[in-house]
């Protein structure tokens, strides 16, 4: 999955890569912990040729090993069942664990930074729009997030298990959502004890304030002498972080156990540090099992779910539709008031200045009501012709 992370920095040249080299017409990129996805609307073929292609550009030194991999696990969705599949990530029904809510943030901000980059357009506006009311709709009228257990939850309850204090030192690698999410929500249970390392030290500047820490850059880890109990890493770098040797300088000779929480995807700890050592290792694996115990314990919601859904699918469909009549009448009001002032200042001129402004300012107000009630009609009559269901 870290093969086709693409680092903020490269967004822009990569996706318009993408766009342009296939001429797709619009384009989202959704990246989070346990997945990354394209959304892609033209008529673009996808065979394995296209997939090899899409992969190639976004991770052009990736291994033939790591591309026939990637090819044989990836799922491709077209047509309504990619709206479905959509729907479906957004509601947590996709999820690591069923019933997380930061999975639609996660939707918007994509959604956000792809739009900034000028790669959606309207389709995929209207489809984000659906999909963000479906979720809340699900979250609010089912069970699905009840005591809900997220990643960081997870995490959090594991480490109540091992018997974590509230005296505990805290080393915060990376600083992104799921870092931010992790130190709040240990903050909120009284934890204060936090050192924050981070690729970039200004960027960790509003955890570093919401958790009273001090920050370091990330280079300085392995020069690091303050101690730690607990290591909670998460970034988006695809390599290894803290290998054996890293590790070892940060106990400085500290004998007593330690807790490293590893979030990320892959790994940013080497299998050494967790096999040569004493210490509570939990990474996204070790909470697989917990999660899938929760996916069994809300089978009966995610069967109220996919019934929304299904229901919400034959609604966006025909949302699009309407939507696709509105662009296509949208040059006529365009038309319409050019031909209202053309009566105005060319046809009916000589007789409109005949008279006084109480009548010129009456006949302007009956164009502009009949200009205004024409494209309504028009537009009302090209939908009841083209959605009513033919017998």
């Amino acid at each position: 999955m870290g093969l086709l992370h693409i680092p903020t920095e490269k967004q822009v040249e990569v996706l318009n890569t993408l766009k342009s080299h296939f001429k797709i017409e619009e384009l989202l990129y959704l990246n989070t912990c346990n997945r990354v996805e394209l959304y892609i609307k033209n008529n673009l073929p996808l065979n394995s040729s296209t997939l090899i292609e899409i992969i190639n550009i976004i991770s052009p030194n990736i291994t033939n090993s790591d591309l026939i991999e990637l090819c044989a696990q990836a799922e491709v969705y077209q047509n309504e069942l990619a709206v479905k599949h959509l729907f479906k990530v957004a509601s947590s029904l996709n999820s690591l664990v069923i019933g997380e809510r930061e999975i639609i943030t996660q939707v918007r901000k994509a959604y956000e930074n792809c739009q900034a980059l000028e790669l959606t357009g309207d389709f995929i506006r209207l489809l984000i729009k659906q999909t963000i009311e479906i979720a809340k709709d699900i979250y609010t009228n089912t069970n699905i997030s009840k005591n809900p257990i997220s990643i960081v939850s997870l995490a959090y309850r594991r480490l109540r298990e091992i018997g974590i204090k509230n005296s505990d030192r805290f080393l915060i690698i990376g600083s992104g959502e799921t870092n931010t999410l992790m130190g709040n929500y240990l903050k909120k249970h009284k934890y204060a004890n936090f050192i924050i390392f981070n690729r970039t030290v200004s960027n960790a500047s509003n955890l570093a304030k919401a958790l009273d820490a001090n920050i370091y850059s990330l280079n300085e880890l392995n020069n690091y002498k303050g101690g730690f109990d607990v290591i909670i890493i998460c970034t988006a770098h695809t390599g290894i972080i803290i290998n054996h040797d890293t590790y070892k300088n940060l106990l400085g000779g500290d004998k007593s156990k330690k807790v490293i929480v590893d979030l990320s995807m892959p790994s940013n700890v080497s299998k050494e540090v967790a096999e040569l050592n004493t210490l509570h290792y939990i990474n996204i694996t070790s909470l697989k099992n917990k999660a899938e115990q929760n996916i069994e314990l809300r089978k009966n919601e995610i069967e109220k779910c996919e019934k929304i859904i299904s229901e919400k699918i034959t609604e966006f469909n025909q949302l699009h539709k309407e939507r696709r009549i509105e662009l296509a009448f949208g040059e006529i009001p365009k038309q319409v008031k050019a031909i209202n002032q053309l009566a105005l200042s060319e046809v009916f001129a000589k007789e409109i200045d005949t008279l006084d402004e109480n009548g010129k300012i009456v006949i302007e107000k009956v164009l502009n009501y009949i200009e205004k009630k024409y494209n309504a009609v028009a537009i009302k009559t090209a939908k009841e012709l083209l959605l009513k269901p033919r017998n």
